[in-house]
Order: C-alpha cells, then structure tokens, then sequence
C-alpha cells in the first residue's frame, strides 16, 4: 500500500500564440519585477530580490512569553522529543481508521478513509525523512531518523493487514456505500496495486519471503550507494612520479576520489578514470546481490520482471515498450554523436596534434572547453547578472505571467525552521489566494547533502470541511551564501538547477487533487519530471534570461548577444549527452530484466550494452556502473528522464516557444496537467494537452527534432 511517499521511494495543445505587446515592451515589463526603475536610470532592488541577494541574520527568541512555534509549525516540535509525541498520535489515529475501514456501520467512502490514513502517516514520515538528512542538530536528526523507522515498521504492518485488504477489495468488486467517481476508483486501485505489490495476496510463507527479501534490497542498496562514493587507492609505485602530486597522498598509497574531469592533462584524467572506475569485488557483489533479490521479489508478486513490476501505471507501461523507445531513440543519434564525435576530436588536435581517438575521458573536458569557448564572455563575469535575488524575481515574473501567481517572502516564527538562513515563500494566486508554501534551503553549510531536491512535507487535498490542505514543500540547494555586499552568484547550469527544482514545486502548488496520495510530484516518475524538464526549456530562452539577468552591482542587462551565445553553447554535443543517457537507460534496463543475466558479471553485461548503444567504446578493466547509485533509486526507470524531456519538448515547441510568458496557454497547461497530480493516469493527461497520442515514434521525433532544432540555432 502506497501511504508513504518515502517508501515508495525507499529514500519527474495545439499551437497557440497571443503577444499583447512587442518583444521589447515585454522585457521591460518583465524586468520590473526584478528591479524598480526610477528617475535617471537609478534601480532597486524588488523586495523578494533583496530577500535572497542578502545574507540573513541569524535571530534569537528573547521573549520571556513566547515559545519556539515548532519546526514547520508543528507545535509538537518545539524539541526534538515531539517526534515520540508525532509517532504516537499517528499510531493512535491509525488504529481509529483501520477500525473504520473494516466496520460493517462505515458511512465515509473506502477511499476517502485510506486517503486520510495516507494523510496522517506521510505527513509525519516526509516531514521526519527530510529532517533525518537536511537538520544540523544530531538529536532532531536521529528523532526524524527513529521517526521514519518506527513508521515504516507501520506502513509494513499494514502492508499485511488482510482485513483492510478485503475491505477495499470488495469495494472494487461490489461498489461503495457512497457512490465512486472516476478519480475515486482510480485512487482505490493505486491502493490496490500497491497492497498487492507488497505481497499481501500471497499466503503466509510467501508474505515472509517477500517481508525478507524487501528488507535485503533495502540493505543492500544503501551498502552499494555508500561504496559509489568512496574513493580508490593504489599504490605510488603504480603511477609514474610525474602524476603523484595530482591525487592526494596516503602514506605509500596515492587516493584517487573522482574523475578529474575538468584537468586540462588528457594523462591524468586517464589515470584517474582507470583508477576510480576500476572493479570493486565487493561492490559488484552488491549490485549483483540487490539485482537478482529484486528479480526474485517481483516474481513473488506475479511479474516476470522487476522492470515489468517498476513499470506498471506509467506512460510507457511494459520494458518490451521502453526498450523499443531506447533502441530507436539510438538507431536515431548515431550518425549525429559521431558528426560531434568528430567536433570533439577536431577541437583536441588543437590541444594534441597528433591525437587520434576521442577516448571516455575526453568529452565531458573538451565539450566543456568547446562551450566556453562559443561563449563571448566568461561564465565568472556572466554570473555576475545572474544573482539568486534577480532569478528568483525572473521566476516569479514568469509564473505571474504563466500562472497568475507570485512569490511572497513570509517572516517565519522562532523555531519554525531548521536553520536561521532558509527562506519561506508563499504561494499567491491572483483570484484563488495563498496556493501553498515553500521553504528555501538554498545555501551550503557543512554536512548538508550535496544534491539539489525537491521535498514533499504536506501534500494538498480537498478536505471534509470543503477547505483544501495547502501544499507545503522543500526546496534544498547547495549554493554559496552571500558574503559582505555580495549576493549569491549562479552560473548558467546552478540557474538552470534552480529552475528545474520550481518546476517540481510549481507542480506541488498548482495541484489541486481530491487526494494527498496523488498530489503533485506524488505520480509516475516519468510524468512526475515533465514540469522540471520543461522549466529547463524556459531557463533556455534568451527572452526568459533577458527579463532578469541584470548586474547585481549597476542593475546593468546583460548584453543580448552574450545571452544568445550562452544559450547556443548549451545545445554544443547535446545528441552526445542524450546518447549517453539512452545508454545508461538501456543498462538499467538490462540489469532488471530476465534474470540470470545474460553475461558472467554486470562489468561483462556493461560492456555489451556500451558496444550497442554508446559510439566511445568500453575501456577495459574499467566498471563504471559500480559508481552509478542511480540504480538503487530509480531502478527500471532511469529512461523516465528521456521520455519528460520528450513530453517536455513537445509541450515547449508546440505551446511555449513562440510565447514563453503565454498566459492563455499557461492557464491551459496547469488546468489540463499539472492541476491533477497522479489523480489522472499520465497518459491520458500528456495526450489531452498535446492533443494526439503518445507513441514510441511520436516520443523519439519529438526528442530528434527537438536536438535538430537547437543545432540551427547554433549556426544561425
């Protein structure tokens, strides 16, 4: 049964173009939602620019009369301890509705009682899993940690509890005693299926098994994803004396702990990707390990395939439909990577004449340099109009012009928050009112995770009462904080970030869905990154960059050209990095499919897959899928980010690209995709918008032609 968003996880139109104004009027308009403009050219800042381009202030409570309000406002979380206090009110409200559930007198819908129970579980065990990584105080830490254990113990009782399986069966079978309607019935069979993918359909032996071999997974996917991380050792005789001083030293070991992607020596980016990626015994017994105990669950379940199991309920349905994607996807980029291929190596005989191979470690250090160089201006000085608090007013010119919505910064109560320099933001829509909040964890500080989320704490849901539970989410970042008079400076890709994170919490706060279970981000992964992706295609457009990007200093725009240069470099080898992507997606398919598999070891089967779907060639003794933690998280579903950014491409070229600030089409995008969550099946809602059907072919044109598109723009 899906009733925490955390286990889930264990932890993604027809043309139509209005311009009320000219190109220029509508900069300038746009403009002023990042700065003020006033008499002889002097600007200021918006207030919401401010807010995030100065540094906070840390602030003390020192009212003898006034408590801490709680984290999120939870009164219970004045301290650490509230947790004990959250596990029991939960317990206790659990118990009344599995009691309601089974009763012979039930007056409420099946659905709206499973929806609650859904209700009170996540919002504790999403709130307690953020706490657990993101709290710099270790005791409010390992309460979120005890927390999100305890009820995942819960959830598994649950997940077994025949009783409520039967009462929610019939209902499907027989009818409710209130009459279902369509999003209803859809919800009672997500419960449904997740019940019966936990097994509880399956008689006391197999319920064992299955409780066993899910806990294994879990282990050992957390044991490998650790091991992704750790860096190798060899000896110092291993390298020539030349390359020692490059890695860091330990004792008569030289530590290698990355790629080192970005060195301009092609020798110690070879030395570092042979080291780094060279076949852990352990980590491939792992990664082997966690494969075959989850090919062995899904066929406890009834699935020939764990990648059948992942699968069911998203656009693409079955791995026989997502490989036929992949491969034509590849069959397509082939003879465009190998055009880029011959770019790259022609840009490193620039470097090293007499070079005649582009090897593994080469593309990410000269595409990098070839980027750099289509841009006329440096990314350092760029950065310089690209300050937190002028993107942040972008966005939120964007979604007033998209949504009717805008960004409000909120004063948070003593306590209220984890750490004295994240941000609140309400969401307001123009006719509707405050649509949810969010919280902004944008700035570093030492222990916090390193990569950019998206956090759900309370999801939205129609109440009894008539009233709707606003949506509350996280948005965690890991960006430099201001420092003095200077603002917190993004380059291109951290802006990119940012924009690709809103998108997720733009989902959040314009769902309107029935249920919790269903709300925003809470759908199929490969849905769930539509909105992210397209934000993407907006943080591409120089008319989008144009309405912002000012100097932090002067309020000076940034010159045109230079936007345009720096858009263009994105789309330089973008066919090669999509390749790359069809690649991994293949091997993450391969590894849950028919088992056993069909090579020696997972390094043989890698070597397979690159040979068929990747135009740089396996370097050998070489295991880089031993690094990709990816595989826990999304396994069988790495392809969903190809196929939101097929749907993503699709949606931009056919409603956003002529107008990115289109309210008429934004209006119709929110009301026929972003507005219902999960509570619509995916497919239906891609197909309504665009209006035509999803196809393996129409997805892989959408991606082909999308690329072709960028590679004009390059040249125009």
């Amino acid at each position: 049964m899906r009733l925490l968003c955390v286990s889930r996880l264990q932890s993604l139109c027809g043309r139509h173009s209005v311009k009320s104004c000219s190109q220029k009027a509508l900069k300038l308009v746009h403009a002023q939602y990042c700065y003020g403009v006033h008499g002889r050219g002097v600007t200021t800042l918006s207030p919401l620019a401010a807010a995030f381009n100065s540094k906070r202030q840390r602030k003390i409570n020192l009212s003898l009369h006034r408590n801490d309000a709680g984290l999120f406002l939870i009164p219970e979380l004045q301290d650490y301890a509230g947790f004990y206090l959250l596990q029991h009110q939960v317990s206790a409200q659990v118990e009344l509705l599995v009691q309601e559930a089974t009763s012979r007198y039930r007056t409420r819908k099946m659905v709206t009682i499973f929806d609650e129970l859904s209700d009170c579980l996540c919002r504790v065990a999403d709130m307690a899993d953020f706490v657990r990584v993101a709290h710099p105080d270790r005791k409010f830490a390992e309460a979120a940690e005890d927390t999100c254990v305890k009820l995942s113990s819960l959830v598994e009782r649950l997940n077994t509890n025949t009783a409520i399986h039967s009462a929610l069966k019939k209902v499907l079978d027989e009818g409710d005693v209130v009459e279902m309607d369509a999003v209803d019935r859809r919800v009672s069979e997500l419960f449904m299926f997740d019940f019966e993918q936990s097994g509880i359909h399956l008689d006391r032996k197999k319920r064992q098994r299955f409780v066993e071999l899910n806990e294994s997974i879990l282990m050992l996917g957390s044991y490998f994803q650790n091991g992704t991380q750790k860096g190798t050792s060899v000896p110092k005789e291993n390298l020539p004396e030349n390359l020692r001083h490059v890695f860091a030293l330990d004792g008569n070991k030289v530590m290698v702990t990355g790629l080192f992607s970005d060195h301009f020596s092609d020798t110690v980016r070879e030395a570092a990707y042979r080291i780094f990626l060279y076949p852990d015994p352990h980590q491939e017994e792992l990664l082997s390990a966690m494969l075959s105990a989850r090919h062995q669950l899904a066929n406890l379940v009834g699935f020939d395939t764990y990648s059948h199991r992942a699968n069911r309920g998203t656009m693409m349905e079955s791995p026989d439909s997502v490989m036929a994607f992949l491969d034509l996807l590849s069959e397509k980029l082939k003879p465009r990577v190998e055009k880029e291929l011959g770019e790259i190596l022609r840009f490193k005989q620039e470097q090293a004449p007499t070079s005649k191979i582009v090897h593994a470690w080469d593309p990410p250090y000269y595409s990098a340099l070839s980027r750099q160089k289509r841009c006329s201006v440096h990314t350092n000085e760029i950065m310089a109009y690209l300050s937190l608090g002028s993107i942040m007013s972008g966005l939120d010119g964007l979604f007033s012009s998209l949504y009717g919505v805008s960004l409000h910064t909120v004063e948070m109560q003593p306590g209220e928050a984890w750490h004295y320099d994240v941000h609140k933001l309400a969401v307001e829509h123009e006719s509707e009112g405050t649509l949810g909040y969010i919280y902004c964890d944008f700035f570093e500080r030492p222990g916090k995770p390193h990569q950019d989320c998206h956090f759900t704490i309370r999801g939205g849901r129609q109440r009894e009462d008539g009233g709707y539970q606003l949506p509350i989410v996280v948005l965690q970042l890991h960006l430099p904080s201001p420092s003095g008079s200077s603002p917190t400076l993004l380059s291109p890709g951290m802006m990119e970030n940012l924009f690709h994170e809103f998108g997720h919490a733009m989902h959040s706060m314009l769902g309107r869905t029935k249920y919790q279970h269903v709300t925003g981000t809470r759908c199929p992964t490969d849905f769930a990154e539509i909105p992210s992706v397209l934000m993407e295609f907006f943080a591409s457009d120089p008319r989008v960059i144009s309405s912002f990007a000012r100097h932090y200093k002067t309020g000076e725009p940034l010159k045109e050209s230079v936007v345009q240069d720096m858009c263009a470099a994105k789309n330089l080898f973008a066919s090669s990095d999509m390749q790359q992507q069809t690649f991994y997606s293949a091997l993450d398919q391969m590894y849950h499919g028919k088992h056993p598999l069909p090579a020696a070891s997972t390094t043989a089967l890698l070597a397979d897959v690159q040979s068929k779907y990747s135009s740089i060639p396996y370097v050998s003794n070489t295991a880089w899928q031993l690094r990709f933690g990816h595989l826990v998280g999304y396994g069988a579903r790495y392809y969903a980010y190809l196929i939101s950014r097929a749907v993503a491409a699709r949606l931009w070229h056919t409603c956003f690209r002529d107008d990115p600030f289109n309210r008429n089409m934004g209006q119709r995008y929110r009301e026929e995709m972003l507005q219902h969550g999960g509570g619509i099946h995916p497919t239906q809602l891609v197909e309504g918008m665009l209006g035509e059907k999803i196809s393996v072919e129409n997805l892989v044109d959408s991606l082909i032609h999308d690329l072709d598109s960028s590679q004009e723009s390059l040249y125009s």
